[in-house]
């Protein structure tokens, strides 16, 4: 009766070990739900970004006022009837101390 009982508990171990540590198993199914999650999470972060560069591209395509502005930060450019004038400050002059 002893050598059934171990029989049977062995086999009840050998049955649970692919629903716990298998392909298909417990800790498997939890490590692939942990890897989803992050991936909806990144895949949130990149569907902003999209829908901040598909606006962008549309003010691009009907407004003048973002070429405008990108023309003048980005490449420098000044309309026709406009005078550029640019300010650079003075540094202060540094003395260094001679000594001998």
């Amino acid at each position: 009766m002893k050598i059934v009982a171990v029989i049977l508990g062995a086999l009840i171990i050998l049955i649970q070990y692919p629903l716990w540590l298998g392909k298909g198993g417990w800790l498997r199914a939890s490590d692939v739900d942990r890897q989803l999650a992050a991936q909806k999470a990144k895949n949130g972060e990149l569907a902003r970004r999209n829908a901040g560069f598909a606006a962008e591209v549309k003010d691009l395509k009907t407004g003048t006022e973002a070429i405008e502005e990108r023309a003048r930060y980005e490449l420098g450019m000044v309309r026709g009837d406009e005078v550029f004038y640019q300010y650079v400050e003075e540094k202060p002059a540094t003395t260094l101390a001679k000594t001998r």
